[in-house]
């Protein structure tokens, strides 16, 4: 692939990366955000292969494959298992009077959305710019120790590590804190990338075998807060612990 058009589609793929990233913080709706954290697995994918620019490195594009599958298929349908097993919620007690099909059914769609964030839509979309400088500024410094392609691409890694760590701690539901810790998660997984031109095939395999077990474990805890609290937002478990 000439040397060009290689780092045409590499900036372009991750711009994608970061614009997934900042599309998640002005979403509301649950499963909308799931299918923009596919998207952004897509584009983490595309990161991989695009290192390797001339086809010659099996192990890159067999990480590239994974994480394709792991990060824009896997997490993304665990997820959606979870945000529909919390909407769905418990029934109610038959011959309930708290328990009209209105009363239940505003719940519902409460859950399936981020209602009150710590941060509005606004200020969030002007932090994203904020970190996104402050990204660049920081690894202003390492892009100068070896200008290439993937290490001119560097803070765009790291604006996502930053943009996932701000979804991480000003969301209130615990399905939109996966989302943030995921996002951290890819946004980490990219700067590797891009830093070392790719990572050993085993390191990867382990990485993400935490992150499967982290969804798994997370997807189980939302949907028991749900069938005990009637809720999965997190000021309820900080009630809980105020008690």
């Amino acid at each position: 692939m000439p040397g060009t058009l290689h780092a045409q589609l590499l900036d372009l793929v991750c711009g994608a990366f970061l614009l997934a990233a900042v599309v998640v913080l002005w979403l509301r709706q649950l499963a909308s955000i799931v299918r923009v954290f596919a998207l952004q697995g897509v584009a983490l994918a595309g990161i991989a292969a695009l290192l390797d620019g001339h086809g010659s490195r099996w192990e890159l594009l067999a990480v590239a494959a994974g994480i394709g599958l792991l990060r824009a298929g896997l997490l993304p349908l665990l997820m959606r298992r979870a945000l529909t097993a919390v909407a769905a919620g418990p029934a109610p007690p038959a011959g309930d009077p708290a328990g009209d099909p209105g009363h239940h059914y505003a719940e519902d769609v409460s859950e399936a959305r981020e209602t009150q964030p710590l941060v509005n839509v606004a200020a969030s979309l002007l932090s994203a710019a904020l970190l996104t400088l402050l990204a660049y500024a920081v690894a202003r410094p390492l892009v100068a120790l070896h200008p290439t392609p993937a290490t001119r691409a560097l803070p765009v890694g790291l604006a996502v590590v930053l943009i996932g760590f701000f979804v991480l701690v000003t969301r209130r539901r615990a399905l939109a804190q996966v989302v943030g810790f995921l996002l951290l998660d890819n946004g980490i997984t990219a700067t590797a990338f891009l830093a070392a031109s790719g990572v050993p095939l085993i390191v990867e395999l382990g990485v993400s075998f935490d992150v499967l077990l982290a969804v798994l474990v997370l997807g189980i805890l939302t949907t028991r807060m749900r069938a005990a609290f009637g809720g999965t937002g997190i000021d309820d478990l900080r009630e809980l612990c105020e008690r």
